[in-house]
């Protein structure tokens, strides 16, 4: 047992500087979208690298931020919640199982969002990991040709309107790719944004029945902590 009222470092540096520039980029991404799309896609690099390096953290770093210790089962995420509302809740060092949880759903979404972003980026404008090379692009470009081509011999009253049936159907395909992967990233954007507003609510709920320094914590990296954690 740890001795009472004594002061212990939960989160280091990394993971705190980390989690406030997430924040920044995460809002800066959201807000600024299409208006300011070189923001919008820097502030997105920003995001998918804290993902990389949070998750790395997950197995290498310190004792309380690496998963194995702050996961935990959905019978012990339930115990956890109805002690919170019977305002009994058991005292935990690091993330408690309904934040612990909240962590692993904030990955997931954030993950989700950065992935379908740069798809998305890619399908729009070529760029970014998932853009294709000089090769490809022909390669395409051929699949095209013989397209427009195949419906030409299909229909010769007149053969232009034919390989130009042949391109809107190329540009067809391609702007439904660009709907699905927008509307996917969108969808992950919000649901992360969801996320984060019951975030916010539960370090609230949380700090205040634990009678716990939450955001202090986050910037100081310390807990005052007794006997009872766990």
């Amino acid at each position: 047992m740890i001795n009472k009222k004594e002061s212990v470092e939960v989160w280091e540096p990394l993971i705190r500087i980390g989690h406030w520039t997430l924040v920044i980029a995460f809002f800066t991404a959201y807000l600024t979208e299409d208006d300011l799309m070189p923001v919008h896609v820097w502030a997105g690099y920003v995001v998918g690298g804290y993902l990389v390096m949070r998750i790395v953290w997950g197995f290498v770093g310190g004792k309380y931020v690496r998963f194995g210790h702050f996961v935990y089962s959905p019978v012990r995420i339930t115990g956890y919640l109805k002690n919170l509302i019977a305002r009994k809740p058991k005292h935990y060092i690091g993330h408690n199982p309904a934040g612990g949880a909240m962590v692993i759903a904030l990955l997931l979404c954030l993950t989700g969002a950065t992935v379908t972003g740069m798809k998305l980026y890619a399908v729009e404008d070529n760029k970014g990991p998932f853009a294709i090379s000089a090769e490809q692009v022909q390669t395409q470009l051929q699949s095209v040709s013989v397209i427009s081509a195949a419906n030409a011999e299909g229909a010769k009253d007149d053969d232009e309107d034919d390989k130009s049936e042949g391109t809107d159907t190329h540009h067809i395909v391609d702007k439904q790719s660009e709907e699905f992967w927008e509307e996917l990233h969108e969808f992950f954007a919000n649901l992360t944004l969801l996320l984060v507003f019951l975030h916010i609510l539960g370090v609230i709920v949380s700090s205040y029945v634990d009678k716990e320094k939450l955001i202090k914590a986050m910037f100081t990296g310390k807990k005052d902590i007794d006997d009872t954690y766990q």
